[in-house]
């Protein structure tokens, strides 16, 4: 398999996301500030949706070594409900 190559955009929206260059599909990764928020960073909205990227990409690779990805662990899954973590 051949490396895959990421890019930060900027959509029509002003959201960023995250694709592979040689992909237009779906983005991977979809990053949408707030206007109070866009405020608040003050023109910097691109450097913290980079930074956000980065980390989660960060944190991914560390878990990914910790789970042990079972086909029948998959199977007994159950929805939770979602939180706002701080």
């Amino acid at each position: 398999m051949s490396p895959s190559f990421f890019e930060i955009i900027q959509l029509s929206d002003g959201d960023y996301a995250l694709r592979r260059v040689d992909d237009d599909s779906a983005p991977l990764v979809r990053i949408a500030f707030s206007e109070e928020a866009r405020e608040i960073m003050d023109g910097r909205d691109l450097a913290v949706a980079k930074a956000m990227i980065a980390a989660g990409i960060e944190a991914v690779g560390n878990i990914a070594h910790d789970i042990d990805w079972e086909d029948e662990d998959l199977e007994t899954f159950e929805a939770r409900p979602a939180y706002t973590l701080h």
